[in-house]
Formats: structure tokens, sequence, C-alpha cells
């Protein structure tokens, strides 16, 4: 059996939400194409700034996700992920590009939804930063770094058996890069050397600055980025079937059910799910 679970429902006021979300992180990531320079006095403003708007931006998300439709059993799986997603991160971080929390996020987005892999890649990145001490105005980036690997997870396109396994291992790839991508734009900003062609040049066109961005990532991060995708791949492929397994084996015994939403005009309740309106 292949069929994959929806762990946290998102209705229909939180998509628009997330995708609003979502828009907001990209603008977070990309303001130093979209900011003229000096608007904030100076280029350690915006970055903190951002960071800040992130963290609003995720509490929204989470609000709205959890009263879309968050039960207790979905609730208790996302903190054990989180926590073995935190206790894997060590193991490889900072070595060679190998980078082993990615592969997790992408196998629990598959089979519980986009809603939990959004909320999984939060919670792991930051548990593992309050393991690691790795707290600061870079963690928020890399939240919503690890929200976007898990969400988009969880919206591929139906597939089963070897085909579905090498196209997970194709998007664990594709997301290895995409995460160093987006996570270099935090901190890229900062480098200003003038007599440098790749560095961030205030006031330079777009196209200029995102030629310099270019050259940037890939002399000074695709190496990383590459280990990172490999180790994506290589762990989908080899540990992919039997954690799919079991996360769908976990799945149908915890059997994640719509929230039951209570009128207090009628003093009955309603359900998401038809069926269970019959329940007594």
């Amino acid at each position: 059996m292949t069929a994959n679970t929806v762990a946290v429902r998102i209705g229909l006021r939180s998509r628009p939400i997330i995708v609003m979300a979502s828009f907001l992180g990209f603008v977070a990531f990309f303001w130093p194409f979209l900011i003229a320079p000096g608007t904030f006095g100076d280029t350690a403003m915006p970055p903190l700034m951002f960071a800040v708007l992130l963290i609003l931006v995720l509490a929204v998300v989470f609000s709205e996700i959890a009263e879309g439709g968050i039960d207790s059993k979905a609730i208790a799986m996302l903190g054990v992920l989180s926590a073995v997603g935190a206790a894997l991160r060590p193991l490889g971080a900072g070595t060679a590009g190998i980078e082993t929390i990615l592969f997790t996020l992408v196998l629990a987005g598959r089979v519980f939804g986009s809603g939990f892999g959004f909320a999984l890649g939060c919670t792991t990145l930051f548990a593992s930063a309050l393991i690691t001490g790795g707290v600061g105005p870079w963690m928020p980036y890399q939240m919503f770094g690890c929200a976007w690997v898990g969400m988009f997870a969880g919206l591929l396109p139906p597939a089963k058996g070897r085909r579905e396994l090498l196209m997970l291992a194709a998007y664990g790839a594709f997301a290895g890069y995409f995460f160093g991508f987006m996570l270099n734009l935090s901190f890229w900003p900062f480098s200003l050397d003038p007599h440098s062609t790749i560095s961030y040049l205030p006031g330079a066109s777009v196209a200029t600055n995102a030629r310099r961005y270019l050259v940037f990532d890939g002399t000074t991060s695709l190496g990383w980025d590459t280990g990172r995708a490999i180790t994506s791949l290589v762990c989908i492929l080899v540990l992919g079937p039997a954690m799919l397994a079991t996360f769908r084996r976990a799945a149908r015994r915890a059997a994640f059910e719509a929230p039951v939403h209570f009128d207090p005009t009628a003093g009955t309740r309603s359900a998401a799910n038809p069926a269970e309106q019959a329940v007594p």
C-alpha cells in the first residue's frame, strides 16, 4: 500500500496565508535585488529586519495550521520526527557539505502531506539550532528553507514503487542545491569588498548583482551543495523504502482524522469528514 496520509490538514483559510508567507519568505531572501541601498540606513539592518519578519510569519502560519487541523497524534509524530532530525543533523553538518537533515523532511513530507512537511521543517531546524547552539539571525532563514523542502515534497505528483523512490531521490538532490542557493542569500549581502567581482555591490542593477551572486554561489558553495545533494540522494535510495513503509504504517495506525468543530448554537459537533458525523 503506497497511499499517503494528510497528518496536518490545511484549511481553505490557511492556504492563502501559507502562499503569502512563502511570498514574504522569498522577499526576505531576495531583498538585495529588490531594495535600494541605504533604504534602512546600513546593510546590516535588512537581514535583521527580515529575520524578525520571518519569525512573525512562521508564527502566523503555525497558528493557522493548528487551527485548521492538527490533532494530538500529529503533534506527537511531529515531535518524534523533529527530535530524530535534530539528532541526525550534527552527524554531518559542516563536514564536506554532508547534510543529514533534508532526506527525512522529504520522506515525511511525502507521506504525511505538505502541511506536515512545512511544520516539520521549522520544528526540526529550531530543535537542531537549540541543541547545537546555532541560534542567530540566520536561523529563521534556515527554518524557512527546511519548511519549503518539506512542503514541496508533499506536493509532488502521485507515483508508486521504484518510480516514486527515484522521484524522491531526484527531488532530494534538487533540494540540496536549492537549500544552499537560498541560504547563501542570507549572508552574501555582507560581502562588500569593492575589489571583488562576486561580492554584493550596493547600487548596482539587478542584473549585475544577480550575475555576481551566481558566480559567488558557483565558486564558493557549489561543492558543498553537491555534497548535500549526494547525501540526500543516497540516503533516500538506501533508506527510503524502509522509512516510507514505516511512516505509512505509523500513519495507518495513528488514523489521522479531520478536526472536529463544535457548534455552540446547536450544541453539537460537526466534522470536516462527513463520515465522522455519524459518530455519537
